[in-house]
């Protein structure tokens, strides 16, 4: 019988979103393919060091313990990468090393792997390629871009925090579209009148959809034993206020999912108030609000919506710097876009 990936959360995630590949990315950068190559099997065993994404997708692969069959996981998260079977053997070491419960993975020598998204069933693909987020999402496919971060990843920290902007995320750009050919009133009038109309979903639905089943789980699970701590929590933080909070409120209801903070921002910086929060990972689409954000917390750009058409991000993809028990490593410049082209297989992931 085949394994179903229809029942579960399903993650797409590239090596250069999970690991700290710039000591790689400057190998093949600075001596090219060959010198890669031998790298990357001289170093077989050195076990890659954390990258963005990584304190997000160990503690959303922990949620398995809820399952009632280890080999019936409610999560599933996949490696899916530019490399070839052979560099991404380290890869896949790195990932055993780090014990994160990953077993399947895609390798597509030089292409972009982003058409495999559909055909697995899968609801957030994070990357550092840029090229490849973008394509990916243009093609309505939920993709999103870490970008470099810096922050402390507590392993004594056993929640989950994940944040999300909510327009051109959750939902759609309809209302930022109608912002940005009028003025704030004329926003706050549109909401009000759509007030029963629920948001066409954005790239991300789909994926709180299923964090949401994750937390049913979870409250089932407490029901069942009080003691049981509840490790996942989610949050909306968004620049609308009020009156415009009620239509995306009603939206999230006529989803059937419920969310354990919103923070109806109204201008406010919400780097301000992700300080304080401290998600593990906040997705947003505009980089105004990623760039302050970053300096402290995992964060992804989602190039979806009006203000991208816009006002194209013009950052560099790569990596994020990652402060383990305090001790930066600070940030680096991957600059992980198009390496694939034109190679037979490509050195860094996307």
């Amino acid at each position: 019988m085949a394994y179903d990936l229809g029942k579960r959360l399903v993650i797409g995630v590239a090596s250069s979103a999970l690991f700290d590949l710039s000591e790689s990315d400057a190998i093949f950068r600075s001596q090219g393919e060959a010198a890669y190559r031998q790298y990357q099997q001289e170093n077989l065993d050195i076990h890659l060091g954390p990258g963005v994404a990584f304190p997000f997708v160990r503690r959303i692969l922990s949620l398995n313990d809820l399952s009632e069959s280890q080999a019936d996981p409610l999560v599933e998260v996949m490696i899916l990468s530019h490399n070839d079977p052979d560099t991404g053997l380290r890869v896949m070491r790195s990932v055993a090393h780090h014990k994160l419960g990953i077993t399947r993975s895609i390798f597509t020598q030089g292409k972009s792997p982003y058409d495999y998204i559909p055909v697995l069933n899968i609801s957030l693909f994070l990357s550092a390629n840029a090229q490849d987020v973008q394509r990916a999402t243009e093609n309505g496919y939920p993709a999103g871009r870490v970008l470099d971060s810096e922050f402390v990843d507590d392993q004594l920290d056993l929640e989950l925090r994940i944040a999300f902007d909510f327009d051109a995320v959750l939902a759609d750009d309809e209302s930022e579209r109608v912002m940005e050919g009028a003025d704030l009133d004329a926003f706050h009038s549109h909401e009000t009148q759509n007030l029963a109309k629920p948001h066409t979903p954005g790239p991300l639905k789909e994926f709180l959809v299923g964090v949401s089943r994750l937390q049913l789980v979870e409250a089932r699970r407490k029901a069942e034993d009080p003691t049981y701590i509840t490790r996942l929590r989610v949050s909306i933080v968004t620049a609308r206020n009020a009156p415009s909070h009620e239509r995306a409120l009603a939206t999230l209801k006529s989803w059937e999912v419920l969310v354990n903070d919103a923070f109806f921002l109204g201008g406010i910086e919400k780097a301000k108030v992700l300080q304080v929060l401290k998600p593990h990972i906040f997705f947003d689409d505009q980089t105004g609000h990623l760039e302050p954000a970053a300096k402290f917390t995992p964060s992804v750009h989602i190039p979806f919506g009006i203000r991208n058409l816009l006002q194209p991000s013009t950052q560099t993809s790569g990596d994020g710097g990652v402060l383990q028990s305090g001790e930066p490593t600070g940030g680096n410049e991957a600059g992980e876009v198009d390496i694939a082209d034109g190679l037979n297989a490509s050195a860094i992931d996307t």
